[in-house]
């Protein structure tokens, strides 16, 4: 079959499965079936860009960053819906609409907790996407929405111009795996799908909205031209017909079923695949719509029933302290089960200690929980006047509960962290970073082996891979023998790394990369590093006070010391391969920028740091040297006006002589 063939038919597969797996939650491809065809269509593309369809599966990976989003006029306005907190402001509603119109039926949805977008398609084509912004303008974010697989890129069809309205949200799992990755990159967890949402499809890079996991419901037509429709429901069957996600909806017109619909939909929300903040009651017939009309700010034929947030009492019984992958010690409240928003919750988080002292939390005490728009249960006040009698201020253990090493307070002040290298709670996190590219450099050595390795009990500290055999490992792979080979020889090679990357991949608190090369060639080995000083670690240059306690600290540590004998035992280099003879760079920062020719940045960036010389990334009043290639741009510029020396390429080399 011919490329130009052969993409068209891997084009058409590929979006059915998006289709039947994203829309209709009805999978026919196996997941390593599409990633394979995927590959093979992304292969096709690069070797023939020209024969690349712009509704291309590829695209769903994310394109080039964007510098800003541009601002997009609505042709029709995406208005909001008036709200009503109580089953009486409903009914006021309802009988308005009765009154005015006589036998009315409704359409009763859920009102989805996400971001509102308009989508625009001429000619079938999807060919903008934008956010509602203030109902008038918005933000032009066709990009990230490209990224979301439930979106058709074309439609079959299609009246010539089409505009129709949608929610965007985070799928809870896609939640929790997106907080789980925030967790193990030690940073800081989404509050809700929503705020995540949001975060995720304002991303100036589509690449990272890519691997958010978003998704959307559409629910509405802004515009359908030359098309003409009666009623809203026969819109919405429409839009299903074009293969769009459509909102579940319901048909109603007597208020009783409407009440009886609202409170299903707030039971059964436990079972949908996202958040959802209430429900939205709209009159079915268009024409209906147009009498009704609009006030400056709403429809009359809308109305939004947002369910009110349920705060309810419970005890808690016991305070469990859990260890995470970066090993932050998060205390989480285990409570007397209670019904909340459609769940059964039994536990709630306390975040940190501060928390908990603020508000005095003691196992035994009565409290109040509540969980509006957060995935975790939340605890707001103690009823102090049903506190039982002997109970004690709760405080965080001050050794790890996973390891027993000592807990140290976090550099902002606000967590506990286990010090252990050889925790099992950051286990996997620990051995990932000390056979990273900037680390130990292990090829071959990912996140999966990684992980097999754990789940065979084969490796419970990074010593452990200096171990490990051809018999323990072959079986990671189908190809058995041959890669478990590759994987040892370069096991064995990295035995042989200077020892200022084994530095960094130690994983001590504050040590960088950079920190590694510095403390290498200050102290020439690992055991002058461990026999340092505190007074001796402050007096090198850029380890200030936090950074140096840190060092001393790791390295007087049980775990530490463990680990340090076990390398040793394995033969891993000690030594220093950097040790600076010559420093006539010493005080001195570099900055290159440009496009260089005669040598890469990181032969520069070696040949300054054997100097005793440092490379910075921007231009500053401590700058001296600025090393210029073609294009330099802003950084030779402010280099100038600053007045700091600038070296052309041959300039450096010759102060390398």
């Amino acid at each position: 079959m011919n490329p130009k063939d052969r993409i068209v038919e891997l084009t058409s597969l590929l979006t059915q499965a998006n289709y039947r797996y994203y829309v209709l939650d009805d999978p026919t491809m196996p997941d390593f079936e599409y990633d394979r065809l995927l590959r093979e269509l992304e292969d096709l593309e690069k070797a023939y860009p020209e024969l690349a369809a712009p509704d291309s599966p590829t695209k769903r990976v994310g394109g080039e960053a964007l510098s800003q989003f541009e601002k997009v006029t609505h042709p029709v306005p995406l208005m909001s819906l008036q709200d009503v907190f109580s089953m009486d402001e409903l009914d006021a509603f309802l009988e308005r609409v009765f009154e005015s119109e006589g036998s009315t039926q409704f359409s009763v949805e859920p009102k989805i907790d996400g971001l509102s977008v308009a989508l625009e398609y001429i000619d079938g084509q999807f060919v903008r996407g934008a956010t509602r912004g203030d109902g008038n303008v918005g933000e032009d974010v066709t990009e990230n929405l490209k990224t979301i697989r439930s979106i058709p890129m074309r439609l079959d069809n299609a009246p010539p111009r089409l505009i129709v309205r949608g929610e965007v949200f985070m799928p809870k799992k896609s939640f929790e795996k997106l907080n789980a990755r925030q967790e193990e990159d030690g940073k800081s967890l989404f509050a809700n799908p929503r705020n995540a949402a949001a975060g995720s499809l304002r991303q100036l890079d589509p690449k990272i909205a890519a691997k958010r996991g978003l998704d959307i419901y559409i629910f509405n037509i802004q515009l359908a031209e030359g098309m003409a429709f009666t009623r809203h429901s026969e819109t919405l069957e429409y839009l299903k017909s074009l293969k769009f996600k459509v909102i579940p909806y319901k048909k109603l017109s007597n208020i009783e079923d409407i009440h009886a619909e609202i409170l299903s939909i707030n039971e059964n929300r436990e079972n949908l695949i996202c958040d959802i903040d209430g429900a939205v009651i709209k009159v079915d017939d268009l024409r209906q719509r147009e009498h009704l009309g609009s006030t400056a700010k709403f429809p009359r034929w809308a109305a939004a029933y947002k369910y009110p947030p349920e705060i309810k009492p419970t005890v808690i019984e016991n305070i469990v302290v859990q260890v995470g992958r970066t090993g932050v010690l998060t205390p989480k409240a285990v409570v007397r089960p209670v019904r909340l928003a459609g769940t059964t919750v039994t536990s709630a988080t306390l975040h940190n200690q501060d928390f908990i002292s603020q508000r005095d939390i003691r196992i035994g005490d009565t409290v109040l929980i509540r969980k509006a728009g957060e995935i975790i249960p939340e605890i707001l006040e103690v009823d102090l006047s049903k506190r039982p009698e002997g109970t004690a201020a709760y405080r965080l253990p001050e050794y790890c509960p996973a390891c027993g090493a000592k807990v140290e307070q976090d550099t902002d002040g606000a967590f506990l962290r286990c010090t252990g290298v050889e925790c099992p709670a950051q286990l996997s996190r620990n051995i990932t970073h000390f056979v990273s590219r900037d680390a130990m450099d292990i090829d071959g050595l990912g996140s999966a082996i990684v992980e097999g390795l754990i789940e065979k009990g084969l490796i419970h500290s990074p010593a452990d891979i200096y171990y490990l055999t051809l018999e323990d490992i072959k079986s990671l792979w189908i190809s058995g023998s041959t890669a478990a080979a590759k994987l040892l020889t370069a096991i064995e090679a990295s035995k042989q790394q200077d020892v200022s990357r084994l530095i960094y991949a130690l994983g001590i608190r504050q040590v960088g990369a950079k920190t590694g090369k510095v403390l290498a060639s200050r102290f020439g080995n690992l055991d002058s590093l461990m026999n340092a000083s505190l007074e001796e670690l402050t007096e090198v240059p850029d380890i200030g006070d936090v950074t140096a306690q840190s060092i001393f600290q790791w390295f007087r540590e049980p775990q530490s010391i463990h680990l340090i004998q076990r390398l040793r035992q394995a033969g891993v280099n000690f030594e220093s391969k950097r040790m600076v003879t010559d420093s006539r760079f010493f005080g001195k920062t570099f900055v290159l920028t440009g496009a260089l020719s005669k040598f890469t940045r990181e032969q520069a960036t070696e040949q300054i740091e054997a100097l005793g010389g440092k490379v910075a990334g921007s231009v500053s009043k401590k700058t001296g040297f600025v090393v210029v290639g073609e294009n330099a741009g802003s950084k030779e510029r402010k280099a100038r006006e600053l007045g700091i020396p600038i070296l052309t390429e041959d300039e450096f080399l010759e102060m390398l002589k």
